[in-house]
């Protein structure tokens, strides 16, 4: 079994303790967070935040609930997403969305409820009262309207638009790359090692560029199946065509890669999932 195999393994397991017991009477609530948390993502971020807890001396399992945090803020920004006043999508990891299985308003609520109980996991951490502070500050910044926000909201206003290249870098840094820091930072402060934040921060600006690069080749592979081809967004491969964007993605997956020189831990799997996010099929 790989390092990213026992971290996933430990996430999935672990990941549905922190989901809160509701009443039978709005029991369809925590049921539409279970099925949107269980759709098969890769766990990403969560695996960002155990790997540069422990490359930065921490517990893993102490970093835990700052684990799940990120990855109940992933997941309500995507029920979100799908929504039709959003991008309109009715399937998500060949599952049908959040709000087809659900309806509109419960997975609107299940999207709330999912970034609210973030913070409740942050704050049910066995660590320092301090590092909880500078968690909840990192978290709520990079998830909010200078963040992930603020990158939806240019997302959206780019339909029908054809946008320069610099726009759609601002867009990802903002609505991928953003989320992506917050979870490679939230480790570092589960380990209480500050001097490592600003090259997390790097890698994982740089990683979510390269992965959102993906992202839109791998949307143009699709063709018409695709939401964004179907709505005219502007991509990367729009942009740029698809062997720029190729390049591009390998430049921005090898400053990621520099990034990792200025940590003095065993950087070998961060490395391979670099290498890893910029090769994937899916």
């Amino acid at each position: 079994m790989t390092i990213f195999d026992e971290y996933t393994k430990k996430i999935n397991s672990e990941i549905m303790d922190f989901i809160p017991k509701t009443m039978k009477e709005y029991s369809v609530i925590s049921d539409a967070m279970k099925y949107s948390l269980e759709s098969g993502g890769k766990r990403i971020r969560p695996v960002l935040t155990l790997e540069f807890c422990r490359i930065s001396g921490g517990d893993v399992d102490r970093a835990m609930p700052y684990a799940a945090a990120v990855e109940f803020v992933h997941t309500y920004s995507l029920i979100h997403d799908d929504l039709p006043c959003m991008d309109n999508d009715d399937m998500r990891r060949g599952k049908p969305s959040s709000h087809k299985m659900f309806g509109e308003a419960t997975a609107l609520l299940a999207g709330d409820a999912l970034l609210t109980h973030a913070f409740t996991c942050l704050s049910s951490a066995d660590l320092k009262p301090e590092q909880t502070v500078k968690a909840v500050k990192v978290l709520s910044e990079f998830a909010g309207v200078n963040g992930m926000i603020g990158g939806q909201a240019v997302d959206l206003a780019g339909e029908g638009k054809t946008y320069s290249v610099d726009e759609l870098f601002l867009m990802d840094r903002l609505k991928t790359s953003a989320l992506i820091k917050s979870a490679c930072v939230l480790g570092c402060i589960a380990a209480e090692n500050y001097q490592n934040i600003e090259t997390a921060e790097n890698f994982g600006e740089n990683l979510g560029l390269a992965f959102q690069i993906i992202d839109d080749i791998l949307d143009y592979l699709e063709g018409e199946e695709n939401s964004d081809i179907v709505s005219d967004k502007s991509t990367y491969v729009s942009l740029l065509g698809i062997d720029k964007a190729r390049e591009t993605a390998d430049m921005y997956t090898e400053k990621a890669l520099s990034a990792l020189d200025e940590l003095a831990g065993d950087t070998s799997f961060l490395r391979y999932l670099s290498e890893y996010l910029l090769g994937r099929t899916s």
